[in-house]
């Protein structure tokens, strides 16, 4: 990635959560990154290239950090618990604003949403991951085979991101409390088995 691509994209960043998708200008972008506009239309084609690189970008980055993180050496309950901490982080880093700012931009157009599910499946691969090793140790999950718990757990990230963002404090900290609570449920199901 050139010196150039990467001020644009830090510059679309810092425009991205200062203004939301809807009212990103490619010209603040540009003057944001000291560079003449076409070089952000050379480098990413429009507005829409230039975020969903960015959101690339961060994807890859963060989910990588989830697979090593989730394949350390502890119990999964406190996997878990970190993967709740990377949220607080991931919150405060704009990433998850990015991306359902990205999810909303796909629910019109179809080449954005194509792109936004690619990038939620590797979140989603993840966990499946966690899922069938937990299974492998474990033994049966009850009802669900490892993919649907996989599912359920991502969704009620997604969604817990989506009240977040609303801002309000109280269904803020009833989000992070749920997400958190089940940090106990898989600590005693642990030491049980």
């Amino acid at each position: 990635m050139t010196d150039t691509t990467q001020r644009i994209l830090a510059a679309a960043r810092s425009r991205l959560l200062g203004d939301g998708y809807a009212a990103l200008s490619t010209r603040r972008v540009a003057d944001a990154a000291g560079v003449p506009l076409s070089q952000i239309h050379y480098h990413f084609r429009s507005k829409q290239g230039l975020v969903l690189a960015l959101l690339d970008a961060e994807n890859q980055r963060l989910v990588e950090r989830q697979r090593r993180m989730y394949g350390a050496e502890m119990p999964l309950w406190r996997r878990y618990e970190q993967a709740c901490d990377l949220l607080d982080d991931d919150l405060a880093s704009g990433y998850v604003r990015v991306l359902q700012e990205m999810v909303a931009a796909g629910w019109s157009d179809r080449d954005v949403a194509e792109r936004v599910l690619s990038f939620l499946r590797a979140w989603f691969d993840v966990l499946t991951d966690v899922a069938r090793e937990a299974e492998a140790r474990f033994g049966p999950l009850g009802p669900f085979s490892a993919a649907d718990l996989a599912g359920l757990v991502g969704l009620a990230f997604l969604g817990g991101e989506t009240l977040i963002l609303l801002g309000d404090e109280e269904w803020s900290t009833r989000v992070l409390h749920w997400l958190r609570s089940v940090t106990a449920f898989l600590r005693a199901a642990e030491e049980a088995g």
